[in-house]
């Protein structure tokens, strides 16, 4: 029946246009209508978890070999399809962690890949179990974002020393940690046309691949000098994204004699910080100043101002975009301690919006009042004098409309 249906239907296509009359109704409807339209989608969001034990043979001897500090790295793990490894620090990372073990989990930079993954470390009994009160558990279980710069993070005071060396689970100078990971790969939409898809397109990963590029150093072909450090790049990939490095390797004021290209006013984390973006088009998690040692609040407050230092280098090198989010992190980072310095900086940098954010910021209660009392403040003036008459007539405008 199927066989004789389809000759009947070859033999119309190839003499006529219109259906036999032979053909059903039911049948000739069948074969005219187009098929319906199906399709379908999914979010796949997939992660793998594992863990590595680091186990501390001769704890007296790492303390006396490592300085405040001075870190050990364990052996390299792989998950998540990147190496891992953990920092040990035996007598604290930084001056004021001294007297405290220190735990870092690390992501290679080597790959030039971003990874998002959750971690814990926890101190282990006799038994191989966590021992409940020396568990830590990173940004309370959310996702870290770990970039391919060569940040990591953990736990700044994990156990005091003579904690450990007054507890059972130190025992014949030795001490067990074990960091339970898991890796988060990037949630992705999976599009469907029909039932069978036969050829998948993946999503661009030429960041990944620039990314690998910078931090690998192949074929980079100039030099910069940064605050005294040298930073090795490559020249057409700087050329094609900022007109300003165009002219300055290419234009015909370029110094062909120059051995490296010499930068000035700009510390050498936020020239990297720059680079990192020409090559990945995104902003990279800020470096920390090895030469200092943060608590919370300072190291927040010494990422504020790496990324205002950034903002101003974004504007000197003709980067709109790295501008642009550079604006819009700061917008969310505004307080009464460094309002002043903000508006001062959207003022001379041409930041619209940045500059709304902070007069909103200074008019909502008493944030004026105690902004004005801030140094940054009081240099406002100075810099920008035109800014305050602009807020002057902003608070009249709201008195007036307040009276009435």
């Amino acid at each position: 029946m199927l066989l004789r249906l389809l000759a009947t239907v070859a033999g119309w296509c190839s003499n006529s246009n219109n259906p036999p009359t032979s053909l059903p109704p039911k049948a000739a409807a069948a074969v005219m209508a187009p098929p319906p339209p199906t399709s379908a989608s999914a979010i796949v969001a997939e992660s793998v978890s594992g863990s590595h034990v680091l186990t501390i043979k001769g704890y007296s001897r790492t303390k006396s070999l490592a300085g405040n500090g001075e870190s050990i790295s364990s052996s390299a793990f792989t998950l998540g399809g990147c190496r891992w490894s953990i920092h040990y620090f035996p007598d604290g990372r930084g001056v004021k962690n001294a007297g405290w073990i220190s735990l870092y989990l690390h992501l290679d930079h080597s790959h030039g890949i971003d990874a998002s993954a959750k971690f814990k470390f926890s101190m282990l009994d006799g038994d191989g179990e966590p021992v409940p009160s020396f568990v830590y558990v990173h940004n309370g279980g959310g996702i870290q974002r770990f970039m391919c710069n060569g940040v990591s993070w953990g736990c700044h005071r994990f156990i005091r020393s003579h904690a450990l060396e007054q507890s059972p689970y130190l025992r014949d100078d030795c001490f067990r940690i074990r960091c339970d990971v898991t890796v988060y790969s990037e949630i992705r939409r999976e599009d469907y046309a029909t039932a069978e898809r036969l050829v998948v397109v993946p999503p661009s990963d030429m960041h990944l691949h620039l990314g690998h590029l910078l931090a690998g150093g192949e074929g980079t072909d100039v030099t910069f000098e940064v605050a005294g450090e040298t930073v090795a790049a490559h020249s057409y990939i700087l050329a094609a994204r900022s007109p300003v490095f165009m002219a300055q390797l290419f234009g015909p004021m370029k110094e062909k004699t120059m051995a490296c290209v010499r930068i000035e006013d700009m510390e050498a984390r936020v020239f990297r910080a720059l680079l990192h973006f020409v090559y990945t088009d995104s902003l990279p998690d800020i470096e920390h100043d090895d030469d200092n040692d943060y608590d919370e609040e300072g190291d927040v407050d010494d990422k504020i101002a790496v990324v205002q230092h950034l903002l101003v280098a974004a504007d000197r090198y003709g980067l709109d975009r790295l501008k642009l989010l550079s604006e819009h992190k700061l917008c969310s980072c505004i307080d009464t301690s460094n309002v002043g310095t903000v508006l001062a900086l959207a003022e001379q940098h041409g930041c619209n919006g940045l500059k709304k954010a902070c007069f909103k910021f200074l008019m909502s209660g008493s944030n004026l009042k105690a902004a004005v009392a801030t140094d940054g403040f009081q240099h406002l003036g100075d810099r920008c004098p035109s800014i305050l008459r602009e807020l002057l007539s902003l608070t009249s405008s709201s008195s007036s409309s307040l009276k009435v």
